[in-house]
């Protein structure tokens, strides 16, 4: 018989929980037999007492197998299926240019993502601001635009992991969101849940980032990994830095038209391209389309300089429904906030630090993100030719940043906000890398 409340009585006294005993709790909450009181209590005491290695992939696996698991062994597919998750940034783009890349290389992305909450910007967002293009898809039209153009950049129908979804609602207002092991689970169980052959994570530290330590952010990628692994799934993870912005852009439609730029061979961010590049090539040698890290770096760069990823991103947008000729009409398409205006320091110096949470915080004073699940989204507004660290700004030379707003007020309101964002000095500040470290099995 089960009863919800000996499985928490269990985990809340420390004691090991059997995968029949996860597996019916998991069960539980995707069907509405176990409450939302059962569900915080749960959460709770997986918080305090905390899961053992074998719980946290049989919590994974339950959660995963609680909806529709795709299989594409039927679909005919002459290359391996492969994803990367973020642990979310500020004008972290890499997606829009990431999935088509591999795409290009052979590869096949069914590419599961989310919305942004709080200071953090979410990629669904972003392909928001296509006109027509659909982000939550029937799963027929997932596997038709994955097989026809390698790549689909989609958020979670209701088929995927629902116990997560339930879950991960109830941690948000339960204080349970830090547990490692419950972020694992959800992170875990919607990759495995579209049927990948291999993940890459990209788990970032630093001012803008979900976990800002950098010994808290690997303790998570180690995690990842082991959980990972433990349930089948080929994973590596790299620590990247979230103490600058990403790109020259925060802000939904800014980031796609900077990453269309990119992919038009217009120019690209050194750092955003380097990330990219990275987890493209970590990718690859999972799913055996190279070698080596540097034949699979090769790959990728041959696929972004000769138009191949271009291409693919376009048969994305097109099969999804947006425009035909959105690659080559970008400007035309996406929304254009009503006021642009320079931010300027009153001070020469070089940029010397952001704080990147705050820029983030910035976006979504403008409307360009959300505190709560329900707000909607301003896909015009945000913050365009962002200053890195290193730039020399102040009168005479470059402005803080272009704002996007939507009137003259909340620009004025907004423009305060950024200017105490920046750190400058008289030095320009020492290069310092943007992919950290790098975490894989045994390791």
């Amino acid at each position: 018989m089960f009863l919800p409340q000996e499985i928490i009585r269990a985990k809340r006294d420390g004691r090991t929980l059997t995968d029949d005993q996860i597996g019916a709790f998991v069960r539980g909450i995707a069907d509405g037999t176990v409450t939302e009181g059962q569900a915080a209590a749960f959460a709770m005491a997986v918080l305090l007492k905390g899961l053992s290695g074998p719980e946290r992939v049989a919590l994974t696996l339950a959660m995963t197998r609680s909806g529709t698991v795709l299989d594409w062994s039927g679909a005919g597919l002459p290359g391996p299926v492969l994803d990367k998750h973020s642990t979310g940034g500020v004008g972290d783009k890499v997606s829009l240019v990431l999935a088509p890349v591999v795409a290009a290389c052979g590869g096949f992305v069914p590419m599961v993502s989310g919305r942004g909450l709080g200071h953090t910007g979410g990629t669904l967002d972003k392909m928001d601001s296509i006109p027509g293009y659909v982000s939550q898809p029937d799963l027929a039209a997932v596997r038709r635009t994955v097989r026809d153009a390698g790549c689909a950049i989609i958020g979670a129908t209701a088929d995927i992991a629902p116990a997560d979804r339930r879950l991960y609602a109830i941690r948000d207002t339960t204080g349970t969101v830090e547990s490692l092991d419950l972020i694992c689970a959800s992170i875990l169980s919607k990759k495995l849940a579209a049927g990948l052959q291999g993940l890459v994570m990209d788990v970032k530290f630093g001012s803008g980032a979900f976990m800002p330590e950098v010994e808290r952010a690997t303790a998570l990628a180690r995690t990842l990994v082991e959980v990972a692994e433990g349930a089948g799934l080929p994973t590596v993870a790299l620590l990247t830095d979230m103490d600058e912005v990403l790109g020259a852009t925060a802000g939904n439609g800014l980031e796609v038209m900077e990453c269309v730029a990119m992919l038009r061979g217009q120019g690209s961010d050194p750092r955003l391209w380097e990330v990219t590049r990275e987890l493209a090539a970590e990718m690859l040698v999972l799913g055996g389309l190279a070698a080596t890290l540097p034949e699979a770096r090769a790959k990728a760069q041959a696929a972004l300089d000769s138009g191949a990823a271009a291409e693919r991103f376009a048969r994305m947008v097109a099969a999804l429904g947006g425009p035909a000729d959105f690659l080559d009409r970008a400007e035309a398409h996406l929304p254009k906030a009503p006021v642009i205006r320079e931010v300027r320091s009153t001070e020469a110096g070089y940029v010397a630090a952001q704080d990147v949470r705050g820029l983030g915080l910035a976006v979504v004073a403008l409307g360009g993100g959300r505190t709560n699940p329900a707000d909607p989204v301003d896909h015009r507004v945000g913050l365009g030719a962002v200053a890195g660290i290193g730039t020399r700004v102040g009168p005479g030379a470059a402005p803080l940043c272009l704002l996007h707003a939507a009137d003259p007020d909340r620009a004025e309101e907004v423009a305060a906000l950024v200017r105490g964002c920046f750190t400058l000095d008289d030095a320009t500040p020492a290069p310092r890398p943007t992919v950290t470290g790098r975490i894989a099995r045994g390791r």
